[in-house]
């Protein structure tokens, strides 16, 4: 029953899939953090789905693209995109740690966080356009699920820059062992299935992914004294953003 409520508890906090609403208490977060990355499997199952649709209605690069783009963000509701705009925000006002803590908590976005954004989605877009063939698709479509596992091995294992918000509210009740393990699994899945699949493209995304979890931690520790739910949110779309975009370019190249 613990491991049912924290697959609804994943699901509610980080997905806009409609779930069975459970008691917000720590026991029925304990496993939610295993199953995070299952959403980007469900994200990974829309990609491949939205590439046979535009198959067989024949459209353009551009609206498959656009489409791509979109489909993550319909399905987490733009949870991780709000936590990448207030890190963005306290990047750019230089200010002391304190200080970016404080502006990572305003509701409202500035001007740097919204210049980001728009490029962040223009270049993911523009890699979707690269995707040509359903193979490397795959590949990508993978990318979602080992961002997913990245970010919630660090959750479990990174130190916690406030000690509390929305990350502490699901690692603190986590069973580390087992999410880490969980985790781990998720990762070796996804990136056996990625190097099978196209063993040179799917390195360059495995790769990229690897080393981003080590300079997030680095990054985090020096800037913010550790991680926090916006920064979760920061890391998941630039890994998410690297790793597509490095199986995309070595496709082309290769």
């Amino acid at each position: 029953m613990h491991l049912l409520k924290s697959l609804c508890s994943a699901f509610l906090m980080y997905s806009r899939i409609p779930f069975p609403k459970v008691e917000w208490k720590e026991e029925n977060r304990r496993f939610s953090l295993c199953f995070f990355p299952l959403i980007g499997a469900v994200i990974s199952f829309c990609l491949l789905l939205w590439y046979r649709i535009c198959g067989m209605l024949e459209t353009g690069k551009l609206f498959f693209a656009v489409g791509c783009t979109v489909i993550p963000i319909a399905i987490t509701g733009g949870i991780h995109l709000d936590g990448f705009c207030d890190v963005n925000d306290a990047l750019a006002s230089c200010a002391s740690r304190e200080k970016m803590l404080e502006i990572m908590k305003d509701p409202n976005n500035g001007a740097f966080a919204l210049i980001r954004l728009s490029v962040y989605l223009l270049i993911q877009t523009a890699v979707f356009t690269e995707l040509r063939n359903f193979t490397l698709l795959l590949i990508c479509s993978l990318c979602f699920i080992q961002s997913r596992a990245w970010s919630g091995l660090a959750a479990v294992t990174f130190p916690n820059a406030k000690g509390y918000g929305s990350l502490q509210n699901f690692s603190e009740p986590a069973h580390k062992m087992i999410t880490i393990i969980t985790e781990i699994i998720w990762l070796t899945i996804s990136a056996l299935t990625m190097i099978i699949i196209c063993p040179i493209t799917g390195t360059a995304a495995v790769v990229c992914g690897a080393v981003l979890f080590i300079y997030y931690y680095y990054f985090s520790k020096r800037k913010f004294g550790g991680i926090t739910g916006d920064l979760a949110g920061w890391f998941l779309q630039i890994s998410e953003l690297a790793a597509i975009t490095a199986a995309a370019i070595t496709d082309l190249i290769k």
